[in-house]
């Protein structure tokens, strides 16, 4: 709730006269949220309800929000970015160009890119919320703007990022700044171990069922010692889609396992890193606690995530397509989960099963590994890295009557191609599972069938 107590004013004394100014107010505890949201604003404290205004250490955009929405209006005002450094563009959704637009708007994010001097440019080599991290381009404690609504992915590393629109994003990379209501923070613990086969996908379409997705004007921080044994490919998909929830921002404090990841994509990691972090007694606007142990396989029927069920308890529902792909779904360790699956399998007969890894360097160390040679072998068609069907763009889309199964984010209707086209969501091996036997289905018996063959 907002701090009635903290004011700017003066209150009048028993004689009329303004009473002097009160001390200043200690910092009390506060959430993860509120400290990066307190050093990014130059103040001592925030609290949730404030609105305050921030220096912005990182701004990224890709082809679609950014540069094809900026120019003219930078032109306009005669305007400059404010530093060129500290702006990161990638061309994901458009690329590789399918026709005569999406190549003319990736020509003009190039021009752009060159004309306005910008720092870091990723031109088709994944999608963009993979390849901040892929680059250690993220470290705890800073404050990012996204112009992508899945920009929280970053939050997994102790920042604080949030997905704004092409307006904002342009007040943003002209002033370096932007301004914020301060966020309640949700907290979410989840402790105990996973079932085979139980992913933070899994996780995500749960809480989206349970939770819903009406959690504006709050953030989400994951903790407890299940998200502690979590790799940070894992972790990135709960912040990733807290954008489903309906949260401004999801966050995870850093550890010895964010610091380390850093550091092996070339990052640098400043000495109070793990500092930033809750304070115990911080006041959380609800806290929530969830059991591994408990947790099944889910899937999202359409058109909205909040359709969340058990994999098992899904309707007998044939598909025309699988797809593992998207920032959330397609990332090294989400490629390695579909292979174990379809190791000596085949692709159903009349389903499609699309690979689109989320990065150039994904690509490269699923083929060192032999994993892109399991999954072509069981029939899997290996595409470009990027966007795409994910985001309705691209190859992969959807015909009429069309039905897909997904480890994309969303499916709402007509995201994927045709309206009236059908995408379920699942984990990766899920999706897998749901190629081989030609209909959704729980991915857990294929897996105990692999490990008794081993």
């Amino acid at each position: 709730m907002p701090d009635t107590d903290h004011r700017t004013d003066h209150n009048d004394g028993p004689d009329g006269r303004h009473a002097p100014p009160a001390s200043p107010k200690p910092p009390g505890p506060a959430t993860l949220a509120e400290k990066v949201i307190a050093r990014a604003a130059g103040q001592e404290s925030v609290r949730a309800g404030e609105i305050v205004t921030c220096a912005v250490d990182l701004a990224m955009a890709h082809d679609s929000s950014g540069p094809r929405r900026w120019r003219s209006q930078l032109e306009r005002l005669g305007a400059k970015l404010w530093d060129p450094a500290k702006v990161v563009i990638v061309s994901d959704h458009y690329a590789p160009a399918v026709d005569a637009e999406s190549a003319a708007i990736l020509k003009l994010t190039r021009e752009f890119v060159r004309d306005y001097g910008v720092g870091r440019f990723f031109d088709m080599r994944g999608i963009s919320h993979t390849l901040l991290p892929e680059n250690g381009l993220l470290k705890p404690g800073m404050f990012c703007a996204g112009g992508d609504s899945h920009s929280p992915h970053g939050g997994a590393f102790g920042c604080f990022i949030a997905g704004y629109g092409a307006t904002d994003m342009l007040a943003i990379v002209i002033t370096g700044q932007t301004w914020i209501l301060v966020p309640q923070t949700d907290r979410i613990r989840w402790t105990g171990r996973f079932q085979d086969g139980v992913t933070a996908k899994d996780v995500m379409v749960f809480l989206c069922g349970r939770l819903g997705m009406d959690n504006a004007f709050k953030v989400v921080e994951f903790t407890g010692d299940t998200i502690a044994a979590m790799g940070m490919d894992e972790r990135m998909v709960l912040t990733n889609m807290s954008a489903e929830l309906g949260y401004d921002t999801g966050l995870i404090a850093p550890d010895e396992t964010t610091l380390a990841h850093i550091r092996a994509h070339g990052g640098q990691v400043d000495d109070d890193a793990l500092s930033w972090r809750s304070d115990e007694d911080a006041d959380f606007a609800a806290d929530f606690t969830f059991s591994a142990d408990a947790l099944a396989p889910q899937v999202a029927a359409p058109h909205s995530p909040t359709n969340a069920m058990a994999a098992a308890d899904a309707p007998d529902t044939p598909i025309d397509q699988a797809y593992i792909g998207a920032c959330v779904g397609a990332k090294l360790e989400d490629l390695r989960m579909a292979a174990r699956v379809l190791k000596g399998r085949q692709v159903a007969r009349g389903v499609r099963l699309l690979v689109a890894p989320a990065s150039a360097k994904t690509l490269a160390r699923a083929a060192s590994e032999g994993v892109l040679a399991t999954l072509s072998d069981a029939g899997a068609i290996i595409m470009a890295s990027g966007c795409g069907a994910c985001a309705g763009m691209g190859a992969g889309l959807l015909a009429q009557g069309e039905t897909c199964i997904s480890t994309t984010n969303r499916n709402f209707k007509g995201r994927m191609g045709h309206e009236d086209s059908h995408v379920w969501l699942g984990s990766p091996y899920t999706v897998a599972a749901s190629a081989v036997a030609g209909r959704v289905t729980d991915p857990r018996d294929m897996l105990s069938a692999q490990e008794a063959a081993a």
